[in-house]
């Protein structure tokens, strides 16, 4: 029985396929009425068709609706600005961490310049010489200094 259709006739297999589609097509039907919307579809439908703008409630609520625009617009607004803030107070504290560092980098040079040692080298490249005598105190009598004076 490899081809059931081989031995047939074409009339008896279109018979055969009137058979099927007749059971195929006699499913118990049910009486069909209009499906009722729910409010949410009611809704949508007539957002999205405009018709909602002609209707008197929509009128008459139109100045609560233009608030709760306005309010949105402002509330997107705020985060924008809020965005530009936390990104300059990032740039800034970024800087902030650079001149500290430059701060810190510079005072440390400053301190090594100023050690002794390094203030003599630079004094020898003008022709100047650290002394090696230390410096002897000059005393003088005032009352002295005074009296040879007038």
């Amino acid at each position: 029985m490899a081809n059931k259709y081989r031995d047939k006739k074409q009339e008896e297999i279109e018979e055969e396929i009137v058979e099927v589609e007749e059971t195929v097509n006699e499913e118990p039907s049910k009486p069909s009425r209009p499906r009722k919307k729910g409010v949410l579809a009611k809704g949508l439908s007539s957002i999205f068709s405009g018709t909602f703008l002609s209707s008197d409630k929509t009128l008459k609520h139109l100045p609560f609706i233009l608030f709760l625009a306005l309010i949105a617009i402002g509330y997107i607004a705020n985060g924008y600005y809020a965005d530009d803030k936390i990104r300059e107070v990032n740039k800034i504290t970024n800087q902030l961490k650079e001149l500290r560092s430059e701060y810190i980098s510079t005072k440390s040079d400053l301190m090594f310049e100023s050690k002794q040692s390094q203030v003599a080298k630079s004094a020898e490249q003008l022709g100047l010489k650290e002394p090696i005598v230390p410096p002897t105190k000059i005393k003088v009598d005032s009352v002295q200094l005074y009296k040879n004076n007038k």
